[in-house]
């Protein structure tokens, strides 16, 4: 459930230097899309990046104004800041494999 408009959740590990992901989900409010997006986020996060991320989940309904900054025109809507080249990805991340490209993370296991 989010509670704060700018929930931020990292993984437990402490991650080495230059592999963290800082990772940006843009909802709009509790819709249904929203809550999976970021329950699917969750599930990926830990399964491959454990350790290795910052997550901060942001709801346009309560500061629209932070949609210019990443140039969000659909929600929901995640953003990799880091590692750059900044890569976005719509709609309610169902389809694991397609994230997981689109974010440019190998699934864990994979070399």
């Amino acid at each position: 459930m989010m509670t704060d408009t700018r929930e931020v959740l990292a993984g437990n590990a402490l991650p080495a230097p230059g592999e963290t992901f800082e990772l940006r989900l843009y909802v709009a409010g509790q819709t249904p899309k929203s809550v999976a997006a970021l329950a699917n986020l969750r599930r990926y996060c830990e399964q491959h990046m454990e350790g290795r991320y910052s997550l901060e989940v942001i709801d346009l309904l309560q500061h629209p104004q932070l949609a210019e900054g990443d140039q969000i025109l659909a929600v929901p809507t995640l953003v990799r800041k880091v590692p750059e080249p900044m890569r976005r990805v719509i709609g309610d991340l169902s389809n694991e494999e397609r994230v997981l490209v689109g974010l440019d993370i190998r699934p864990r296991g994979a070399r």
